[in-house]
């Protein structure tokens, strides 16, 4: 047998270095501490900041990011696949062969390089540019009116003093004025107890939580009560504030989950806490970090004191819940699917990080199946799912697209792998919808003129989900995607679309749609085009949509014309054009009236949750009465998918 080549191989652990170019300067021997300084660009509101972190040789510029609490672009949790981490390096680095694809000669020649590619082996100064912090987000979903009954409750009552012919304890004194609960209190109460009570002349306020009594105030403050509702998402974390005496929102913000550094989707974040023992303390920790800085904002925004926020809702899918809780999610992402419980327990909100109220509660909604989680749960209860007699479809696109579909008796579920192309991820010129991001497309075939519909109305500087289905929309209608979704031949588009013809180009080999040239001498390089790879990466999220709710129809006996709405859920789903989901195939070919956009459903329903009991109590029965069918189980799933694929023109 003939002798093996010898192998270098950390050479090979990222994919090939160029030559390195001359002038780098002095590398570091391999022992003690680099320096990198970090000019972060906070964008055109606020200086830049300037932060210096010493780190061991050899980690790359990203993870030094990332764990000093400096936040870098990332979808692919530092693997070099998604070519989102750009930042600027001071002298000469190293160039690989992703850098290549991704910058262009004079960009490179400027020091721009992939964060998760450089290695921190010398002294280095690097300019990090604006990182969108608040990414566009629905805050409003389709809710329903709910009898105001929250769990919190204040009871105002002014005691008889103790005296030496009445001895009941301090507790028995205060629980026999609240006649109609049977009040249990913990030790944190009765150390305050005491001292309340008597410093208030006995005029108190108990704050109850179901029939826990969780605090004695001082005077009357039963106007005085709130909870935040999370919908605790992938990428987006959406939080609302909300008066429970009066039932109504005070502040809502919404900002990027902080486990997102770790990785785009729930598999690779699962991934990383198989491959790192410390990661599941890492990303809980992130989750507490989102959740408390959210709670922060809305707080100082409502200016409500965080003391009087007594309970929180959180919604979110099973694997954002179990890395919130702490819960090793490794059973989620390998067969059989197993989640640890589908019924999280009720905690302290500490216990998630969040710094309120010190006993407030946070209720965790419960899970369907692994893929089908509480966010679902709580959507399906804001839109009534099990309370529509008409024949419904629910759709929460992203990453991992979670499809419900009721006939009025029966609901089945399911969920389907779309990938991150809906975010951005694994597009040319993807990006989340933030300033600069296309998010609708208009093509005239007549006059070639392009309306982009940019939000922030600034230049345009990528793709989000909304435009790229947009734009692969009307490129299937004007006739420059054919069926298959290739790029029609140069020819052809010069004879039919002559207008629009000089658009299509290439980058490198690969063929693309130019959409937007910073100046008219632009290269389509350094343009903002829709590559013939950018269409496939859609083609392959709406199947695996288009296909999970196919086979739902299936299971219940129906035909697409038998759907009388379908829902669209989740930030995406809201600024998605019906009519391009129906041309593309991403919802059943229906007329657009019978497509709604329903918002932020999943903190609706966590809302909900918040402002009553018996809707509280809705959600756990959901779990009885839907049926969750296993698309990896499924004979004709490939067949299916396979079909879906196409376009119809």
């Amino acid at each position: 047998m003939a002798e093996l080549p010898e192998v270098d191989l950390d050479a090979l652990r990222r994919e090939g270095l160029l030559p390195t170019p001359e002038g780098e300067g002095t590398q570091h021997d391999g022992t003690g501490r680099v320096d990198i300084a970090f000019t972060v660009d906070a964008g055109p509101e606020a200086p830049p900041t300037k932060r210096s972190v010493r780190v061991p040789p050899g980690v790359t510029v990203f993870d030094s990011a990332s764990w000093n609490g400096i936040a870098i672009d990332s979808t692919c949790g530092g693997h070099g696949t998604c070519h989102k981490c750009k930042v600027r390096v001071e002298g000469q680095s190293p160039i690989t062969r992703h850098d290549v694809r991704t910058f262009t000669p004079d960009q490179i020649a400027e020091g721009w390089r992939l964060a998760c590619l450089v290695k921190a082996t010398r002294d280095l100064q690097v300019d990090v540019p604006p990182l969108t912090t608040r990414p566009k987000a629905a805050t409003v979903g389709v809710g329903r009116q709910v009898i105001l009954r929250p769990a919190v409750q204040k009871r105002y009552v002014e005691l008889d003093e103790p005296t030496l012919a009445d001895q009941r304890s301090d507790l028995v004194r205060l629980t026999d004025a609240i006649t109609d609960l049977e009040l249990t209190a913990d030790l944190s109460v009765l150390r305050r107890l005491a001292t309340v009570l008597r410093q208030a002349d006995f005029k108190v306020t108990a704050v109850v939580v179901d029939e826990a009594l969780v605090d004695v105030e001082p005077g009357d403050t039963t106007d005085v009560r709130h909870a935040i509702a999370f919908d605790l998402g992938t990428t987006t974390v959406v939080a609302t504030l909300l008066d429970l005496a009066t039932g109504t929102p005070v502040a809502v913000a919404s900002m990027l989950n902080k486990q997102q550094p770790f990785g785009a989707d729930v598999i690779t974040r699962i991934s990383a806490t198989m491959m790192d023992e410390g990661m599941l303390d890492k990303l809980r920790a992130a989750a507490g970090d989102t959740l408390s800085d959210l709670a922060d904002q809305v707080c100082r925004e409502g200016r409500v004191d965080p003391r009087t926020v007594y309970e929180v809702a959180v919604a979110g899918n099973a694997t954002m819940t179990a890395l919130a809780l702490g819960i090793d999610p490794e059973p989620l992402g390998v067969a059989p699917f197993v989640m640890s419980t589908a019924h999280p327990p009720t905690v302290l909100a500490s216990d998630v990080g969040l710094d309120l109220h010190p006993r407030a509660r946070a209720v965790l909604f419960p899970a369907l199946g692994a893929y089908v989680g509480g966010d679902i749960v709580a959507g399906m209860l804001a839109t009534g799912m099990d309370r529509d007699k008409r024949t419904r479809l629910f759709i929460d696109v992203g990453t991992n697209c979670e499809i419900v579909l009721s006939d009025g008796d029966t609901i089945v579920s399911t969920a389907a792998p779309a990938g991150p192309a809906f975010e951005g991820g694994a597009i040319r010129c993807g990006m989340r919808a933030a300033d600069g991001a296309i998010e609708t497309v208009g093509l005239d075939g007549a006059s070639g003129d392009v309306a982009l519909g940019v939000i922030g109305d600034v230049e345009p500087r990528g793709l989000c989900g909304s435009g790229l289905v947009d734009v692969v929309s009307e490129l299937v209608r004007v006739g420059l995607l054919d069926a298959t979704g290739r790029f029609v031949p140069d020819e052809d588009a010069a004879t039919a679309l002559p207008a629009l013809a000089d658009r299509l180009t290439r980058v490198g080999e690969e063929r693309v749609f130019v959409l937007h040239q910073p100046s008219p001498d632009s290269p389509p390089e350094e343009s903002v085009y829709l590559s013939q790879r950018d269409v496939r990466e859609l083609q392959f999220a709406k199947a695996a949509i288009s296909t999970g709710w196919s086979l739902l129809l299936s299971e219940l006996g129906l035909e697409q014309r038998d759907v009388q709405q379908v829902l669209l859920a989740g930030s995406f789903g809201s600024y998605l054009s019906p009519a391009a989901a129906v041309r593309i195939g991403l919802v059943p070919k229906l007329p657009v009236l019978r497509i709604v956009a329903a918002g932020n459903v999943a903190g609706e329903g966590a809302k909900m949750a918040l402002l009553s009991v018996r809707e509280r109590a809705g959600a756990a029965a959901l779990l009885e009465e839907v049926t969750y069918v296993e698309l990896s189980d499924r004979p004709d799933f490939n067949d299916r998918f396979v079909e879906q694929l196409g376009f119809s023109t």
